[in-house]
């Protein structure tokens, strides 16, 4: 694909993922990015997948509870009709999404507008979910955020599934999921298997 050279005046867009398991904060940080871009007057908008209605039908929603209205929506085509004027989108559980988004996103990032992502790198196998893999490849910054493991205090990188199921998608919070450490969680999983 060709693409046409930037020119002075053209507005830069960018792709950021904020990425992690299961209680390691990436919501809050994607909620803390979004509030500081409001501050600084710059038109917003927010999606989630319609599929996740955990804490909010219409918002996002920290592990801590806080929030930021957002536009729930099918397929992640939908989110290249924002506004002509917005200069951030922002999109949580971005492992739910289609494996559309990350050439969604990367059309976004063309028409100058700033792309910041939030999702599950791994689902609980520990296998890379969705389309996050593709998303982190053409990204221009990435943070890995860390939970801490439950069980031994270090840095958790792994979201270990405490309910019972195969299904790779099952929406939950604690009591359904904790965070482990690679350690912890390998000891898990060999033990389940006993």
């Amino acid at each position: 694909m060709f693409l046409e050279p930037h020119f002075k005046g053209q507005r830069s867009g960018w792709i950021e993922v904020i990425c992690g398991c299961m209680f390691s904060g990436k919501t809050e940080e994607l909620i803390r990015r979004l509030k500081r871009a409001k501050i600084a007057e710059m038109k917003v908008e927010v999606f989630k997948p319609r599929a996740d209605t955990r804490y909010d039908e219409a918002a996002i929603v920290s592990h801590d509870t806080t929030s930021v209205l957002a536009q729930p929506v099918e397929h992640s085509s939908k989110l290249l009709k924002v506004n002509d004027k917005t200069a951030v989108v922002g999109i949580d559980e971005a492992q739910f999404f289609d494996q559309d988004l990350p050439e969604v996103c990367a059309e976004l990032a063309l028409r100058g507008i700033r792309v910041i992502a939030a999702g599950l790198d791994m689902d609980y196998r520990g296998v890379p979910f969705g389309p996050m893999p593709n998303l982190l490849a053409i990204a221009e910054y990435v943070t890995k955020v860390h939970a801490i493991c439950v069980h031994c205090g270090n840095l958790a990188t792994h979201s270990y599934r405490l309910a019972v199921g195969e299904e790779v998608v099952l929406l939950g919070e604690k009591g359904h999921y904790e965070p482990r450490c690679r350690s912890c969680y390998q000891m898990g999983n060999i033990l389940r298997l006993k």
